[in-house]
C-alpha cells in the first residue's frame, strides 16, 4: 500500500517526461482500474475530452459564455486530453517521447524556414 502512495505522490514531486507519465498512467490503471478501456472506447473519450477542452477554449478566448457558477478549467481539460492520449500509447506500444522526437526532426527539416519566410506570422 505504502508503494502505491509512493507512485501517487512521484507525480506531484518530480518533473515528469513523457516516458515516466506513460509508466504512471499504466501503473494507476492497473492499480485502480483493473484494465484499459478498448482502443476504440478510448478514442471516443479522447474524443470527448477534446470537445470539452474545445468548450472551454471557446468560453475563455471565444465569442460564448460561461454559465453563471461555471468556472474555467483549461489546465485540467488539457490534462484529461493528455492521460486518454497516453492511454492510448500504452495500448498501442507508442513511445510518446521518441514519437515527439521525431516529429520535432520532421517539422524542422520540413518547416524550418516556412515559417521564418511567412508573411503572414511578422
Amino acid at each position: 500500500m505504502q508503494e502505491q502512495k509512493d507512485n501517487n505522490n512521484a507525480s506531484q514531486r518530480e518533473p515528469l517526461t513523457l516516458s515516466g507519465a506513460q509508466k504512471l498512467v499504466d501503473q494507476w490503471v492497473k492499480t485502480y482500474g483493473v484494465r484499459y478501456f478498448s482502443e476504440l472506447t478510448n478514442m471516443a473519450i479522447l474524443t470527448e475530452e477534446v470537445g470539452e477542452l474545445a468548450r472551454q477554449m471557446a468560453r475563455t478566448y471565444g465569442d460564448q459564455s460561461f454559465k453563471q457558477g461555471e468556472t474555467p478549467n483549461l489546465g485540467d481539460e488539457m490534462a484529461d486530453v493528455l492521460w486518454v492520449l497516453l492511454c492510448l500509447a500504452n495500448q498501442t506500444g507508442i513511445d510518446l517521447e521518441e514519437e515527439l522526437r521525431r516529429n520535432f526532426e520532421k517539422k524542422t527539416s520540413r518547416d524550418k524556414t516556412r515559417h521564418i519566410n511567412n508573411e503572414k506570422l511578422k
